[in-house]
C-alpha cells in the first residue's frame, strides 16, 4: 500500500474518531498505529494501555473501515453489561451498526443471530458464556469465525491464570482464535495487565510470538490523587466517609467487599441525608441500567457499590473513587481506581482500609478451584453420549451449584467435558489436574495480597508503587507523581468526631437480619435415597440472624466470638438477640425455645437459647439432640447436605407446646440445617418453628 493510500485512511480514521468522541478529538500516532497493524497490515495485536488512553476509539474505528473494504462484521468479546451498553452507544454515535447478545436481551437472539446471518451488523457483542452456547456455538459461531472482519477481546487480562476464578468461559476465547479463517485480524485489549498477565494473555490467545504487535505505554494516570486514610474499625471509616462525602468533587463510586457492605453502608449514608444507592452483583440487569444512567447524569452523589459496577463503566468526569475496604491484588485495585477522573484535571482517590479486609480475601481464595478428587468425580459422573443437566449433576457431586458450573466450565476449555443441548457430555479425552499451575496461582494472589499491605504503609510515592507492581515500561527510577498524599504531603484528617462515631457505631450496630427461609427441595434427591421434591411444605418459617459475618456493624464482633472458644453466650449477643426478636414482626408470638444440638459450641448455643427463654417467658425445651446415628453434615452440595441431615436428630418432646418454638442455632449458611431441624419439630407437633441463629455467613 501507498503512503498515499496510508494518508487517505487515516484521514478516515480522523474523520470517524471525530463522530465518535466530538469534532476536538485527535486521532493519536499510538492509536494510529494500532489501527494500521489491523486494517493494513491484517495482523494481531496485544494493546495495553491505561485507562482512558481511547482502546474502544481503536477497536471501533478499526471495525468501520474494515466494514468499508468489505470486511465481514467486527467480534468484540467484552465481559460487562455496562460496558456493552457504552459501546453501543459509542457505535451508534460512529454510524456503525452495533448489536449485544448477553443475558439480559435473551428476547432479542434470534433477531440478532439473523441480522449477523444476513450481513446487516457491523459490530457483535457478545458475552464470553455465550461462546460456549450450544446454539451460538454451533450454528453462529462457525459463520463468525469464517468471515469476521476483525475479533477483539476486550479486557484481556481475564483470559489469564484468574480467568477460573473471574470468568472461565474468557479461556474458550483461544478456541474461536485458532478457528479464525486467514488473514483475520486480533485484537486483545486491557489496562491492567503485569508482566506475569501480558505474558499469559499472549499465550492463551495466541498474540505471541514475532509477527504480534505489542502496544504497551505508560499507566500514570496524571488526573489522580491518590491517599490512604487509616480511620480505624468498621463505624469509624462509615462515620469517615459520612462527614466527607460531600467534599469530595463532583459525584462518584464508593467500592465495598461485599454485597452486604454495600447495602449497609448504602443505608447508612441515606439516613445522613446522602442521595446514594447500592450496585452489587444482586442487583436486576434493568436496575443496574437505571442506577448507571443516574450516575452518569449525577442524580446521586455516588453508587455503594462491588466489583459489580467496574470494567467498562464510562464516565469521563467521575470525581472520585473511594474504597471501603482494600481489594486483594493492585491489579484489581488500579482497574477501579481506573473509572475516575477521564476529562477532569483531578479526581480524589481514597482507600480506607479495615484489619477485616484480609478475612474477605481468605473467603475468596478458598472457594478457588476445587481438589482434583472432586474434580475427577465430576467427570466420571459424566456419559459420553447421554448429557447430564447441571442440575442432574449437582446431587451427584459434593459442589454446590456456583462451583460446580465453574468446574464444568474449566473442563470444558480444557476439552474434558463438552456442552451440548440438553447439558453436559464427558469427551473421554485424558485431563490432568494441573496443580502446580494452581499452587503457583495460589502463591501469586499471596503475593499480590501482600502488595496491597505494603501499598497502604509505603512512604513512597502511591502511584509509582501501583505503576510498579503493573510492570510499567515507562516508570523511571525515582520517578514520583507529585499528587498523591506522600508526594505532597497535603493529607485528609483521619480523625472521626467522637459523636458521629458513636451514632453511626449505633446504626451499624442495630442487629437483625432477615432469613429467608428454603422453599424448594433440590433437584435429584431421589438418586440419594429421600422421596422429596417440589416446594417444601413443612419447613419453618422466615427467621431471623442477629447479622452477616460480612456486615460492617455486627460481622466483626460475631467473627470475634465464633473464634472464641467455646464458653457463655456474652451479655451484649443477649441484648443484641433480644433487640432482634423485639422488633420481629411474626404473625404468632413463639412460646417456646429449642437449641439446636452441637458439636463445636455447645455451650453457647444452649446458654443462649436458657437466656431468651428466661427474658421472654418461653417455655424452655432444651436441646433438639443428634440421633445416634446421624452422619456429620459436611457437604456443601445442597442435595448431598439434605441427604446428610435427614435422619440427624431424635424426634423431640413438644406435648406441652401450643404455639410456635423459635430454634436456636449459632450460624447459618446455606439454611439446610435449619430447614431440615425444624422439619422434625413440626413434625413431632409443633405448629410452626421460626428459625434464629447468632450469625449467617452472608
Amino acid at each position: 500500500m501507498s503512503a498515499t493510500e496510508r494518508t487517505q485512511i487515516r484521514a478516515q480514521a480522523q474523520a470517524i474518531l471525530e463522530q465518535l468522541a466530538g469534532p476536538q478529538a485527535t486521532l493519536r500516532d499510538d492509536q494510529w498505529v494500532a489501527i494500521e497493524a489491523l486494517v493494513v497490515q491484517r495482523r494481531r495485536a496485544l494493546v495495553v494501555q491505561r485507562t482512558g488512553w481511547g482502546k474502544s476509539a481503536v477497536y471501533f474505528i478499526a471495525a468501520k473501515l474494515l466494514r468499508g473494504e468489505g470486511h465481514g462484521p467486527t467480534v468484540i468479546v467484552s465481559p460487562l453489561l455496562a460496558l456493552m451498553r457504552n459501546q453501543v452507544a459509542a457505535a451508534d454515535r460512529a454510524g456503525v451498526h452495533a448489536a449485544t447478545i448477553n443475558s439480559s436481551n435473551v428476547a432479542d437472539w434470534d433477531d440478532i443471530h439473523h441480522r449477523v446471518r444476513g450481513g446487516e451488523l457491523d459490530v457483535l457483542l457478545v458475552s464470553p458464556e455465550r461462546l460456549n452456547n450450544p446454539d451460538f456455538r454451533d450454528t453462529v459461531l462457525p459463520a463468525l469465525a469464517r468471515d469476521a472482519g476483525l475479533v477483539v477481546v476486550d479486557e484481556a487480562h481475564c483470559v489469564s491464570d484468574w480467568g477460573h476464578d473471574f470468568r472461565p468461559d474468557y479461556r474458550r476465547i483461544r478456541t474461536l482464535i485458532a478457528e479464525l479463517g486467514d488473514g483475520i485480524p486480533v485484537l486483545a485489549t486491557t489496562a491492567t495487565a503485569n508482566d506475569r498477565v501480558v505474558d499469559d494473555v499472549a499465550a492463551q490467545l495466541g498474540v505471541g510470538g514475532g509477527d504480534t504487535l505489542v502496544l504497551r505505554g505508560g499507566l500514570d494516570r496524571e488526573s489522580l490523587r491518590l491517599s490512604v486514610v487509616k480511620a480505624g474499625s468498621p463505624a469509624q471509616r462509615a462515620a469517615w466517609l459520612a462527614a466527607h462525602l460531600d467534599s469530595l468533587p463532583g459525584s462518584g463510586i464508593v467500592y465495598t467487599l461485599t454485597v452486604a457492605q454495600a447495602h449497609d453502608i448504602a443505608a447508612l449514608l441515606r439516613e445522613h441525608g446522602h442521595p446514594v444507592a447500592a450496585y452489587t452483583g444482586a442487583t436486576e440487569a434493568a436496575e443496574r441500567e437505571q442506577l448507571e444512567a443516574d450516575l452518569l447524569a449525577n442524580r446521586v452523589k455516588a453508587l455503594i457499590a462491588t466489583s459489580a459496577l467496574g470494567m467498562g463503566f464510562d464516565k469521563p468526569d467521575l470525581g472520585f473513587v473511594v474504597h471501603l475496604g482494600a481489594p486483594s491484588s493492585p491489579i484489581a485495585y488500579y482497574q477501579q481506581v481506573g473509572r475516575a477522573g477521564r476529562s477532569t484535571s483531578s479526581a480524589e482517590v481514597v482507600l480506607l482500609p479495615g484489619r477485616e479486609d484480609q478475612d474477605v480475601w481468605r473467603y475468596f481464595a478458598s472457594v478457588a478451584f476445587p481438589p482434583e478428587a472432586l474434580v475427577r468425580k465430576v467427570i466420571r459422573e459424566l456419559g459420553v453420549d447421554r448429557p447430564l443437566s447441571t442440575a442432574a449433576l449437582e446431587p451427584l457431586v459434593d459442589l454446590n451449584r456456583t462451583r460446580l458450573e465453574m468446574v464444568l466450565k474449566v473442563l470444558d476449555v480444557d476439552g474434558a467435558v463438552r456442552r451440548v443441548k440438553g447439558g453436559w457430555l464427558s469427551t473421554g479425552q485424558d485431563w490432568t489436574y494441573d496443580e502446580a499451575r494452581y499452587r503457583k496461582l495460589d502463591e501469586a494472589r499471596k503475593r499480590e495480597q501482600q502488595a496491597m499491605l505494603d501499598y497502604q504503609n509505603t512512604d513512597g510515592c502511591r502511584m509509582a508503587f501501583l505503576r510498579a507492581q503493573l510492570d510499567d515500561p515507562e516508570l523511571g527510577d525515582g520517578e514520583r507523581c507529585g499528587r498523591c498524599d506522600n508526594c505532597t504531603g497535603a493529607r485528609y484528617d483521619a480523625v472521626v468526631d467522637a459523636n458521629a462515631e458513636r451514632d453511626t457505631r449505633q446504626r451499624l450496630m442495630r442487629p437483625g437480619v432477615e432469613l429467608t427461609p428454603r422453599k424448594q427441595w433440590p433437584s435429584g434427591l431421589e438418586k440419594l435415597g429421600l422421596e422429596l421434591k417440589g416446594r417444601i411444605s413443612d419447613g419453618p418459617a422466615a427467621g431471623r440472624v442477629i447479622g452477616r459475618l460480612t456486615d460492617l456493624g455486627w460481622g466483626a464482633r460475631l467473627r470475634r466470638l465464633l473464634d472464641e472458644p467455646d464458653a457463655k453466650v456474652p451479655d451484649d449477643v443477649v441484648q443484641a438477640a433480644v433487640q432482634v426478636l423485639a422488633a420481629w414482626d411474626w404473625q404468632t408470638r413463639p412460646t417456646a425455645v429449642m437449641a439446636l444440638d452441637s458439636d463445636t459450641r455447645p455451650l453457647l448455643i444452649t446458654s443462649l437459647a436458657t437466656e431468651l427463654a428466661r427474658l421472654g417467658r418461653l417455655t424452655d425445651l432444651r436441646v433438639l439432640r443428634y440421633a445416634p446415628a446421624r452422619r456429620p453434615a459436611t457437604a456443601a452440595n445442597s442435595a448431598y447436605r439434605v441427604a446428610a441431615l435427614h435422619g440427624a436428630w431424635s424426634p423431640p418432646d413438644v406435648s406441652d407446646v401450643s404455639g410456635p418454638v423459635l430454634l436456636v442455632d449459632d450460624v447459618t449458611e446455606t439454611g439446610w440445617t435449619l430447614t431440615m431441624a425444624s422439619r422434625v419439630v413440626r413434625a413431632a407437633g409443633a405448629p410452626a418453628v421460626l428459625p434464629f441463629a447468632l450469625a449467617s455467613v452472608s
